[in-house]
Order: structure tokens, then sequence, then C-alpha cells
């Protein structure tokens, strides 16, 4: 029985009394510096886009690359970085790709043309795809599971979100006053000083005998994954009847239904089949797809509310996510303390109708009400998150927690890229912004109780 199959409310006095010692909190500090400094990474360069085509001579057709080109190489790779650093070495690998990543920063903020600065682009997405799964591993292996893997998580989950809105927030703010370039400058620093004393404090983890690459797995999954995202982005700039984005749709389910047959014929297969049976893998991951995509695409829809609805600046409707940003805070502090007296699928399905409710409310809200809801949305949807992550990595051994958090990751991925164009989908189906805002808004609530319904169904036991 897993910590995941326990009775919900059996806690016993060792349980609650785990603490973590001075080492466990070094590397906590190590990794949870570098996972924010990736999720101030995912929206810094939201604010400064247009900036940046002006000053590199982007097309507006062209501007969206540089953020679909990241994307393409971040989901495209997490699952096999993820792999990889199994095999090899996750440390290794996680202080590699930070290497890569300051110096991909450092080449973006030189830019002096499109070209170098979708290069530094492809490889800054490269390399968060190998950090992110190999930071998450070195986090899950460093904490049994439990109350400290909780609490970890739950930390990570909240400084992962401030790092989302500090980006916004930050993004603008050094562009206004300093320069676009800035936005990638500043993760410069930050990765030198985690190189400079995460060897110290991070352990290695490789298994003893290294089972050769799945390659045939690594290239069915990895060119499914890449042609999902850019038939899922082509489908949100041109639309859902676009050529190319239903030609890259096709090719991605026919390369993600073909990889578990891939998987049983690999002698070391890069996912077993027996990890993609396990219904903490499946319906955990699912879950945690619906988490991203909804509120992620929320946010995008409230972003349309406030400015061409009830008139705000794109600034003062940035600053008024920062409630969001605060109730995921929240949210993150809190999943351990309930997690620790409920199960992972009490907390998916709280945070789940927690979001659901909040988001029903945002259907046509005043100012103060969006607030007020968007705070709460983001309590439930960063509780459904933290428990998707615990639910998803549970019960697998330390050895497989690369490829564990590697699909975990993959999944906020899917989900970050996935939402906003399903939303702009529903959005267009009606002539009015604001009829388009409510439906777009109704769906949303209704992917987030459809979440809710599968792992009510499909976690009672495994």
């Amino acid at each position: 029985m897993t910590a995941l199959d326990a009775p919900p409310v059996t806690v016993t006095s060792a349980r609650m009394d785990a603490r973590m010692d001075g080492r466990m909190r070094l590397v906590l500090v190590v990794l949870l510096v570098a996972q924010f400094m990736l999720a101030v990474d995912f929206s810094i360069l939201n604010v400064a886009l247009p900036v940046i085509g002006e000053g590199l001579g982007f097309s507006l057709g062209g501007l969206q690359w540089i953020a679909t080109s990241f994307a393409l190489a971040a989901a495209g790779f997490t699952l096999l970085f993820g792999r990889i650093a199994d095999l090899v070495g996750r440390r290794r690998i996680f202080l590699g790709g930070l290497a890569v990543l300051g110096a991909a920063s450092l080449a973006g903020g030189l830019a002096t043309g499109p070209e170098l600065l979708m290069a530094a682009r492809v490889v800054h997405g490269l390399a968060t795809a190998a950090v992110t799964p190999a930071g998450l591993s070195l986090l899950t292996s460093a904490f049994p599971e439990g109350p400290l893997r909780d609490r970890a998580l739950g930390l990570n989950g909240a400084l992962m979100s401030a790092g989302f809105t500090t980006g916004a927030v930050l993004g603008g703010v050094l562009t206004d006053l300093l320069s676009w370039r800035w936005a990638f400058f500043v993760n410069v620093p930050v990765a030198a000083a985690v190189l400079l004393v995460a060897p110290a404090v991070l352990k290695e983890s490789r298994p003893a005998d290294r089972p050769r690459l799945d390659v045939p797995g690594a290239i069915t999954v990895t060119g499914g994954l890449l042609a999902l995202v850019y038939g899922l982005t082509a489908a949100g700039e041109h639309g859902w009847t676009d050529p190319a984005a239903l030609a890259a749709l096709a090719a991605a389910a026919v390369l993600l239904t073909a990889f578990p047959l891939v998987e049983r014929r690999a002698a070391a297969p890069l996912v077993p089949v027996r990890v993609l049976k396990r219904r903490t893998v499946v319906w955990g991951n699912l879950a945690g797809l619906v988490a991203f995509a909804t509120e992620t695409s929320l946010v995008f829809l409230m972003t349309l509310h406030l400015q061409d609805v009830l008139g705000f600046s794109a600034l003062a409707a940035g600053l008024s996510f920062g409630v969001l940003g605060a109730g995921t805070v929240l949210g993150g502090l809190l999943a351990p303390r309930f997690l620790g007296r409920f199960s992972p699928r009490t907390a998916l399905i709280a945070g789940g109708l927690l979001q659901a409710a909040a988001t029903l409310v945002l259907v046509d809200p005043s100012y103060g009400l969006l607030l007020a809801a968007t705070f709460a949305g983001g309590v439930g949807n960063m509780l459904a998150i933290v428990a998707f992550m615990v639910t998803a990595t549970s019960g697998l051994p330390d050895a497989e927690q690369g490829m564990a958090t590697g699909i975990a990751t993959m999944t906020q991925q899917i989900g970050i890229t996935l939402g906003t164009p399903v939303m702009s989908a529903v959005l267009v189906t009606t002539t009015a912004l604001p009829d388009g805002i409510s439906r777009a808004v109704l769906v949303n609530a209704g992917l987030v109780l459809a979440g809710v319904l599968t792992s009510a169904l499909f976690l009672r036991r495994w």
C-alpha cells in the first residue's frame, strides 16, 4: 500500500512529527531558487514581446515564434531529458542544463537580429526541458514519500506560482526602466549563483547498471509532442481549420498512439508499459493537464475582460493578477497541511471544486468580484496542482523519479500550451466579445468539473 492508498484521515504521530534536517533545507533552497527562476522565465517575456519585435525587426507574424520556439523545445524534449537524467545522473543534467540556460539567456540578451534570438530561444527551451524534470526528480528523491515530500512540493508549487506572477511584473518593469534585454540578462547571475552552490549541496543519483536509451521510443514521443505543440499553436493563430495545424495534430495523434506499442517491444523502454498503466500516472497527469490548461487560459480570458470590456490599461490589468499570484502562493502553503489530513484524491477534488466555483463567478464579473474570484480560484488551482504532483510521482522507485517528473513536467507544458487555443476557439463562436468571453468561461468551468469527476471515479484505489 502506498501513501496514496492510505485512509484519508489516518495520520500517525510519526508522520506529523516529520521534520527537515539542515541538509534537506539546503537542498530545498537550491532547488526552489532554480525552479523559481524557471517560472519567472516562462512569463517575463510576455510584456516585452512588442518591444523586442520593434528592436530586432520581427514581423508581426514572426513575433509569436519567440514564445513558440521556446515552448516547442521545452515541451517536446521534457520527457526525453527526464529519462536521460535517470540514466546518466540527475545532478549532472541539472547542472549542465543550468549552465546552458545561463549561456542561452546571455546570447538572447546580446542578440542583434531575429535569427540569433530565435536560436537562443530554442536552446533556452532545451535547457529548460533538461533542468525542470531533473530538478523536480532531485526534489522528490531527496524527500521520502509522505509529509516531507508533500511539504517540499507545496513550497515548490507556491514559489512557481509566485514566479509566474513575478515574471509578468518584472518583465514590464525591466523593459520600461532599462531594456528588454534585461529580461534575458536577469537569468545569468541567478544561474551562476545556483551553479556555485549546488555541487556542494546536491548528491548525484544514477543506477549502478546503466541501460541503453530507448531511441525508437524517444523519437516517437518527442516527435509526437513537437507535432502536438506546433499544431495547437498553429490552431490558436490561424484557426482549427488550418491545414498545417490539422496535419500536425494528426501526426501527433499517430505518433503518440504508436508510443505505447513501441514501448512494449523495447528492451529498456523510455516509459515502461506498467508505468503507463498506473492509475496514479494516467489520471493524476490528466488532472494536472486540466489544472494547468484551465487556469492559464482563464488568465487570457480575464485579460481580455479587463482591457477590452472594462477598459483597463495593460499595466493595470497585469497588476490586477497579483491577487491570483497571492491565491496560488497561499494554496501552495496550505496544500501540505491538507494532504497531511486527507488523501491526494480528496485534495484534487476539493481544489477542483473550489476552482470551478470561482470560475463560474467570472462569467460576467465586476472588478471587485473578479479580484475575489481569481484569488479563491488560485487557492483551489494550486491545491489541485500540488496534489497532482504528489499523485503522479508517488509509488514509483527513486530510480524512476526522473521519468515520473518528466511526464509531470510534460503535462504542465502541454497544459499551458493547450488552454489558450481551446478558449480562443470558443471565444470566436460569437461576434460580441463579452458574450464570447462568458461562453469561454463557462466551458472553462465545465472542463474543471470534468477533471474533478475523473479524479473522483478513477483514483479511488490503484
